[in-house]
């Protein structure tokens, strides 16, 4: 297969979509012959960074490769680890195009807009003579079974609740409802008290609780989940974005211990205690396709996580996605 001039060698082509290029194909074949350094960084939350150090061709002939290699690259790291602050060095024109592309305006205005919402900051995209080192901000959670600890998973057609006392279920349940398709943000909250109270009632106290669902949280906040789509922005950012803290805490006071994280970081801690080992991946596949690791000392990333809108198809007719407007991304195909 051959894309911007450039040769993709891809075995055992996908059946049913024997147009596929794998984009891990095409950065291969494309980086075989790239030689003029780039350097990226995409800033997050807390002053935590992504670096990536990468080359591409530098010639007019071969800009439009250089250009879609670069923003598929931004868009993977975007979605990997999120951020608002692109950082570029070494490529005035991969600057340019970049400042173009993710704009209000620009190719991926999606991405952009999107980025700027959950991290309440204005998306930036940056020349620099070097960029930042990266930073993580790993963080130790899960593994804890002693006394009474409530687990709520938010799904898109159901919510599930168990009490645990000592590592031992008491109770579970699991209720339908219909989050996806209701704008009211009390029918959630309501919803979420119900579960919490049901479970707590099944147990002497309440020392912990954890909240999973599929969505991007930073510091505990819900900064975009499927559950609330139907929910008008005006209303989100008032009882949305803090609907699990007040839910816990108007239930529980404010002093009990929570975490509410994205259900890839719960697959991938599940994995580590069941398995008895770290440096786990876990993938969730639920509303949307998410992942989450544990690393070698046993603590989740804090990265984004969200691979739902990763590109993984660099076939210029690849499926496009209703939400975002893009096309080859993951959420089509997994």
């Amino acid at each position: 297969m051959e894309r911007f001039g450039i040769s993709v060698a891809v075995k055992n082509v996908p059946a049913l979509d024997t147009q596929f290029i794998p984009l891990l194909k095409f950065n291969q074949a494309f980086l075989a012959g790239a030689a003029k350094p780039v350097s990226l960084a995409v800033e997050r939350a807390d002053g935590q960074m992504a670096a990536c150090h990468t080359k591409i061709h530098g010639t007019p002939e071969m800009a439009q490769a250089d250009h879609y290699y670069i923003n598929r690259l931004v868009k993977t790291i975007l979605w990997m680890k999120g951020g608002y602050k692109i950082y570029v060095a070494g490529d005035r024109d991969t600057y340019e195009y970049l400042s173009q592309a993710f704009s209000a305006g620009g190719e991926q205005a999606f991405d952009w807009d999107y980025m700027a919402n959950i991290f309440e900051r204005p998306f930036q995209v940056v020349w620099c003579d070097q960029v930042p080192q990266a930073k993580d901000a790993p963080k130790a959670m899960g593994g804890h079974l002693e006394g009474c600890r409530i687990g709520f998973d938010a799904g898109g057609s159901d919510r599930k609740v168990s009490a645990v006392i000592d590592g031992e279920t008491v109770f579970s349940e699991e209720v339908v409802w219909f989050p996806k398709t209701n704008a009211d943000p009390d029918y959630h909250y309501e919803g979420i008290v119900s579960a919490l109270k049901t479970a707590a009632s099944h147990m002497p106290r309440v020392d912990a609780v954890g909240v999973s669902s599929a969505g991007i949280y930073i510091n505990n906040r819900t900064m975009s989940a499927s559950l609330f789509l139907k929910v008008p922005k005006q209303l989100y950012d008032a009882k949305v974005k803090d609907i699990y803290i007040r839910a816990i805490t108007d239930t529980f006071g404010p002093g009990i211990p929570y975490a509410v994280v994205n259900d890839g970081d719960v697959s991938a801690l599940a994995g580590t205690m069941s398995l008895n080992d770290n440096n786990v991946l876990g993938i969730a596949m639920g509303t949307s396709e998410a992942v989450g690791y544990v690393d070698g000392q046993g603590r989740i990333t804090g990265w984004l996580n969200e691979l739902a809108f990763v590109p993984v198809d660099a076939n210029p007719d690849a499926m496009r996605d209703e939400w975002s407007g893009d096309i080859g991304c993951g959420v089509k195909y997994f």
